[in-house]
């Protein structure tokens, strides 16, 4: 399959990524990775050893979506909780009593 990744064009294919990832020691997965065989690495790992590229050079979305369509089963970012609000001290003890302070 051709695909674009940093604006260079890859002709890659399920059994060169696996040929590829042959071999390498995962790293430890912060964010979006990819599913390798019976191993997961980050996006990023992945991109560099397939393009023989630099990480700044080309973006996880970049490698994601050229992995998808391959056929590996990739996960995203998990999704951050909402940021819950903060009380300050004397809204904190106001709703401890059961008073609703003027906020």
């Amino acid at each position: 399959m051709r695909c674009v990744i940093a604006r260079f064009p890859f002709d890659l294919t399920k059994s060169g990524v696996l040929e590829s990832m042959k071999g390498v020691k995962p790293e430890e997965v912060f964010g979006a990775s990819v599913i390798v065989g019976r191993r997961t690495y980050p996006v990023k790992q992945v991109g560099q050893v397939v393009t023989r590229q630099d990480r700044r050079d080309f973006s996880a979305a970049e490698v994601l979506r050229a992995m998808t369509q391959l056929g590996f089963t990739c996960r995203h970012l998990p999704q951050a909780a909402a940021p819950t609000r903060v009380l300050n001290p004397f809204h904190q003890a106001s709703a401890m009593l059961g008073a609703s302070a003027a906020l």
